[in-house]
């Protein structure tokens, strides 16, 4: 199952939707969660045919918190045994779905994976070399944007019931899944793999936070006390 949750994204969505549909494999369900858009998004998610819409409940004023309650009401939704997350303004590769689900199948123990994104910036599209931090020197891993995160179902069931908690407005859902899976696993299982497009643009969440500017270090004690 693919939960794509949306927010005022309908430039990107046909993108987003079509590589779906050009996975190379075909058992997939489409979740399409829109998080009370006020632009032309639900125009056109409906001209597409076997997904299925869900309106968000009221929104709080916290995009982190808006967006795991809008994936979290897109998985009660789902059915299948590996769940992928995807924002509507990125986009998966042809192949991704196909490598994703024979890792899941050939190995059990496996409950989540990361692959890594190629990052979108205006025309230009950047692998950057991805690298894990040291773990004795640091306080939590290194790992991928939302888009590149699938769990198997039951383990998702585990990540929501952690992460919905209504404090730390600025830790948004991946860093939550990753801390927490780290601790638990005391790894991240990250395949080295460049399967999801990541877009970036001057009205993504994390543009505000410039490297040790007035948002960078609130968010970065948030990020301890969680």
């Amino acid at each position: 199952s693919v939960i794509i949750v949306n927010y005022n994204n309908k430039n990107y969505i046909r993108r987003c939707i079509n590589s779906i549909k050009a996975q190379k494999y075909k058992s997939v369900e489409t979740i399409f969660v829109d998080d009370q858009s006020k632009d032309k998004s639900l125009k056109v998610i409906k001209t597409f045919n076997n997904i299925k819409i869900i309106k968000t409940r009221p929104k709080t004023k916290y995009g982190s918190f808006n967006q795991i309650n809008a994936y979290y009401e897109g998985f009660l939704e789902t059915k299948g045994d590996v769940i992928f997350f995807l924002d509507s303004d990125d986009f998966f590769s042809k192949n991704k779905i196909n490598k994703i689900m024979d890792l899941y199948i050939k190995n059990k123990k496996i409950n989540i994976l990361f692959d890594l994104p190629i990052f979108l910036l205006g025309k230009k599209k950047i692998k950057k070399n991805f690298k894990q931090k040291n773990f004795i020197l640091s306080s939590w891993p290194r790992f991928s944007p939302q888009s590149c995160i699938s769990l198997r179902r039951n383990y998702a069931s585990q990540i929501f019931k952690i992460s919905k908690i209504k404090k730390y407005p600025n830790i948004w859902f991946d860093f939550r899944i990753a801390v927490y899976s780290f601790l638990i696993y005391k790894k991240l299982d990250i395949i080295k793999n460049y399967l999801t497009y990541y877009r970036i643009t001057k009205n993504s969440a994390s543009s505000k936070f410039k490297t040790f500017n007035k948002d960078w270090w609130i968010r970065r004690n948030e990020a301890h006390d969680y």
